[in-house]
């Protein structure tokens, strides 16, 4: 009974975390990465999850166990109606248009049954279990364990292996087997159930406190026979967004400032899953208690750093910002285990568990990036962190010296903020800066075992931090942020060069004492450089795409007659690159200029077959490929949109991605020809003067087209690997092409 019962939770959840890749992967060619996009596949995901959710809580408590699950194997049968999953994208809305409830309406009708259906799975066959009268029927949250367990498979497995093995038409068609599979275990489930004595709910056990840091009386700390106040379920909200919160935080600071490596983000949400694994254990994995005693020791410097300059030492604080948010996850996973409560309430529970959840993505995906310019929201979760924590109550003493203490710390800290605006340099150097972390880690160590002080204390250390902050090398001439990410423009010391970058990832630099040269990846030296030279030989002017808009650098390269579509999908990119006290290549560029927002693949379609001689493609620098602009569809696109002589050329200098024999076996196939040039050792000087190693390919439908680039020793000629597999709308896998 246990195994049938755990094997159904297990598939379910794996079920539930492969259908969200493979939907994201389907709409992508149709409607593109805009935010608009996937902020609707993120609120209908978990919009659906929580209805889900909502109708298992519901239906038990007006139907009861036994009709309950007569009525749910009938609800298994409707999903097999519209099975396989597929989204259709017929009648895509036009780009002026605002794609959110038609791509709500296409999520519905392809993917949202299927989902919610699988998606009550996990409460439901728990409170099932509640009563069949087996022995470990009166605590049975263990079971959530082999849930997890199923998604952090589903997590590793879909980049590892399906995405590489079957293309979107058969991943569907193997989901709607694993669907049948589980509505044949879920019959399993209720057959046991009805064939089981009828049972009540199991004698709870009497009413305990469970102590933070404290030892649990027993190997799980006992459930609680008392009602559910709001009061409670307001902590199962807040125990359950903390943790959500620093998992998409901690994501983004380490992806954004410190390693931008690929799949990196799998790391987190794999430790996120399984603390749930851990804490939900029948026995504990590891204690709860050692857990509380070890995690300020840890968050601490850790909150700190995260203030303190800490780009500078590379991907060095990964480790040590993954084992902070492992140890945090568990917690407050573990409190909420602490606090489960009696398994009359267990759909409810996971309700909660689940609006928390929600909320934490909403606030880092939606609310941060509107509300921060920087990550601000991952420190300040931090604090959260032992705030919900259950301590030992106020330290002895407190009364008499703690309100005194802090208010003569606020007053340091209001004459030492005085003395900040007066001499900004105050705070930078020597005894004012060592005090401003070191009183209140002070309080830090003293009220280590008194959470919620411990919390107080360490939003004093944080602030300290930020006050104290070392000054950057280089002056920050513009910061901003949004659903993309944080982008800044800095001055360097020598007050000469602009440069734009998003996290560690350059998009351009000027050199203001020649503002109309183009520098790092775009030098006239280097491969584009020889690339626009070609594209002069055309006696006539002619019309240029150029998709990834960055600082505008290949603006430079537009005569008097020439028009330049720049295409940018993020706005903000859009703003900075137009903003003359920032960059002036595009506001000085001597031809026509026409910057484009959106997608550039959805917009690049909108525009008259023939239109271009030269499509530049500049958006593969960063960690996140746009796998749908190179696939065998976006090609023939590109193709369309290319007059007879015209090129295409594609900026692959990239620390993570070798995009170049996906490129040949898809310029092989098209029956191009393919020349590729690795401009990457570069001399002391040009280094200097801001020019960065690049590596660039071009194509074109025939060799003389490409002159005089094909007699240049510097570029080679790419020939195609028909072995290597070529990316489409339905099959694209990022493990060919990482550089390992």
């Amino acid at each position: 009974m246990l195994l049938i019962f755990a094997v159904t939770l297990f598939v379910s959840a794996l079920l539930v975390f492969l259908v969200q890749p493979m939907v994201g992967k389907m709409i992508l060619p149709g409607l593109g990465g805009t935010p608009a996009v996937w902020n609707t596949c993120m609120v209908f995901f978990q919009a659906a999850l929580l209805a889900g959710y909502a109708y298992a809580h519901a239906s038990v408590r007006l139907l009861g166990v036994r009709k309950q699950a007569g009525m749910h194997l009938a609800l298994l049968l409707a999903p097999l109606a519209v099975l396989p999953v597929a989204v259709s994208m017929s009648g895509v809305p036009s780009s002026a248009d605002n794609p959110m409830f038609w791509l709500l309406g296409r999520l519905a009708l392809g993917v949202g049954l299927p989902f919610f259906v699988v998606s009550t799975t996990a409460p439901l066959l728990q409170y099932w279990f509640s009563h069949t009268g087996h022995k470990d029927a009166r605590d049975p949250y263990f079971l959530y364990g082999a849930s997890n367990v199923g998604s952090l498979l589903a997590l590793v497995g879909y980049p590892t292996v399906l995405e590489r093995v079957w293309d979107l038409e058969s991943q569907a068609r193997w989901w709607s087997v694993g669907y049948g599979v589980l509505v044949g275990l879920i019959v399993l489930c209720a057959i046991i159930l009805w064939t089981r004595p009828r049972h009540g709910h199991p004698v709870e056990a009497a009413t305990g406190e469970f102590v933070a840091g404290g030892d649990s009386p027993s190997s799980r700390p006992s459930l609680e026979g008392k009602g559910v106040s709001w009061v409670r379920r307001a902590r199962w909200v807040f125990l359950a967004f903390v943790p959500s919160s620093l998992m998409l935080g901690v994501t983004t600071h380490i992806t954004t400032d410190l390693a931008p490596v690929p799949l990196l983000w799998v790391v987190p949400l794999a430790l996120y899953l399984l603390t749930f694994v851990i804490v939900f254990a029948r026995r504990p994995i590891i204690p709860h208690a050692m857990v509380v005693r070890v995690t300020p020791f840890v968050l601490a410097p850790v909150a700190v750093m995260t203030l303190q300059g800490e780009t500078a030492l590379g991907w060095m604080p990964v480790p040590l910002h993954l084992v902070m948010f492992f140890l945090a996850a568990l917690l407050c996973h573990g409190e909420l285990v602490a606090d489960r409560p009696a398994t009359s309430y267990l759909t409810e529970f996971y309700l909660w568990m689940s609006v928390g959840g929600v909320i934490g993505g909403i606030f880092n995906a939606i609310v941060a990036p509107l509300a921060f310019n920087t990550i601000l929201e991952y420190p300040l979760v931090m604090l959260a962190v032992f705030l919900a924590v259950r301590g030992r109550g106020v330290p002895a003493g407190v009364t008499r010296w703690a309100i005194p203490a802090v208010l003569a710390v606020a007053c340091v800290a209001g004459t030492w903020g005085l003395l900040k605006v007066v001499h900004p340099d105050f705070w930078r150097d020597g005894w004012p800066r060592t005090l401003t972390i070191l009183i209140p880690a002070g309080f830090c160590v003293l009220w280590r075992r008194h959470p919620r002080w411990f919390a107080f204390s360490l939003a004093g250390v944080v602030a300290g931090s930020a006050l104290g902050a070392p000054t950057r090398q280089e002056q920050t001439l513009y910061l901003g942020r949004n659903f993309f990410g944080m982008k800044r423009v800095t001055l360097d010391r020598s007050g000469f060069y602009h440069s734009f970058l998003h996290g560690r990832t350059i998009h351009g630099i000027q050199d203001v004492r020649r503002p109309g040269v183009a520098l790092a990846y775009f030098h006239r030296s280097g491969p584009m450089g020889e690339v626009f030279a070609t594209y002069r030989q055309s006696r006539s002017p002619r019309r240029v795409a150029i998709i990834g808009l960055g600082a505008g650098s290949q603006a430079v390269y537009a005569e008097a007659r020439d028009t330049f579509d720049l295409y940018e999908i993020d706005p903000e990119v859009a703003r900075i690159a137009m903003t003359r006290e920032l960059f002036t290549f595009v506001p000085d560029c001597a031809g026509k200029t026409e910057i484009i927002l959106g997608d550039g693949r959805i917009r690049l379609g909108e525009m008259p077959d023939g239109a271009y001689g030269l499509i530049a493609l500049d958006a593969f620098s960063s960690d996140a490929v746009p796998t749908h602009l190179l696939t065998r569809e976006a090609l023939a696109l590109y193709l369309g949109k290319l007059d007879d002589r015209g090129m295409l050329v594609f900026n692959i200098s990239n620390r993570y991605f070798d995009l170049a024999p996906l490129l040949a076996a898809l310029a092989k196939e098209a029956g191009l020809t393919c020349y590729v040039r690795a401009d990457l050792n570069l001399s002391p000087q040009e280094e200097s003067i801001g020019k960065i190693g690049s590596r660039f390919l071009v194509m074109a439908r025939r060799y003389e087209h490409l002159r005089p680039l094909v007699f240049d020793d510097r570029w080679s000629e790419y020939p195609g690997d028909s072995k290597f597999p070529v990316w489409t709308d339905q099959y694209s896998s990022i493990f060919s092409v990482i550089e390992w």
